[in-house]
């Protein structure tokens, strides 16, 4: 008999622990939002063409692929009730994966339509940078501490502070509002990931749940925003 001796760089490797017994509604938010955002996007992009133009449309196109990509690769992995080791650790770091896409799409707009050129230049190189350098801890790194990626989450997410005070001069008031609301939900959502907790009900809607719930409400507000940002932009 042989053996061989497997490393986090076994990008197949059986490293995750049995899937533990699954909340009836694990999965189904997401599910729903991957199908509403579907619509959503395709409605905005639309409507940026016909308004803003070609700018617009790949600004717009890009954040609407990475929010559907989230949303469906998080609903794929939470309702499939997998039976293969390999395959669930895959597509859970696929999963942890899409959120810091997400985070870089979500820049995308706002930084193309409301910010000038010196100033989104450098932001979307960092963030975009940031979130290639998480895509690679969550696949090559999967036993990394889970603190470690919420930090990055919460670093990459924050970073909109720094393009704020041109989207109020560019945009006004509310899309302004609306990312702060957004950014706060996503913060309240990493830290409620990284605990755990609350868990009242593991059997239905458990402390993942929670979490869940917390970034589709903050993509709805980053979504209304972008609209906003939009039609400032014309």
């Amino acid at each position: 008999m042989t053996t061989s001796t497997l490393t986090e760089w076994d990008f197949c490797a059986p490293s995750e622990p049995p899937a533990p017994l699954k909340p009836r509604m694990r999965g189904w938010i997401h599910a729903w939002a991957c199908l509403i955002s579907v619509v959503c996007g395709i409605t905005l992009v639309s409507f940026a063409g016909g308004y803003a133009g070609p700018r617009a449309v790949g600004a717009t196109a890009v954040y609407s692929l990475t929010v559907c990509a989230m949303f469906g690769v998080s609903a794929f992995y939470h309702r499939t009730q997998w039976q293969n080791a390999q395959s669930r650790g895959l597509m859970k770091r696929l999963d942890h994966s899409m959120i810091f896409l997400f985070i870089a799409g979500t820049y995308t707009p706002f930084c193309y339509l409301l910010l000038k050129p010196e100033t989104y230049r450098w932001i979307l190189s960092v963030v975009w940078i940031g979130a290639l350098a998480g895509v690679v801890l969550k696949v090559c790194f999967p036993h990394s501490t889970r603190w470690l990626g919420v930090v990055l989450y919460l670093v990459l997410g924050w970073i909109s502070l720094f393009m704020l005070p041109e989207i109020l001069a560019g945009g006004g008031v509310t899309p302004v509002v609306l990312l702060a609301v957004g950014g706060a939900l996503y913060s309240v959502g990493a830290v409620l990931y990284a605990t755990k907790w609350p868990n009242p009900w593991p059997r239905t809607f458990g402390h993942h749940e929670f979490f869940h719930a917390a970034t589709v409400v903050a993509a709805v507000c980053h979504h209304i925003a972008i609209w906003f940002a939009v039609v400032a932009s014309a």
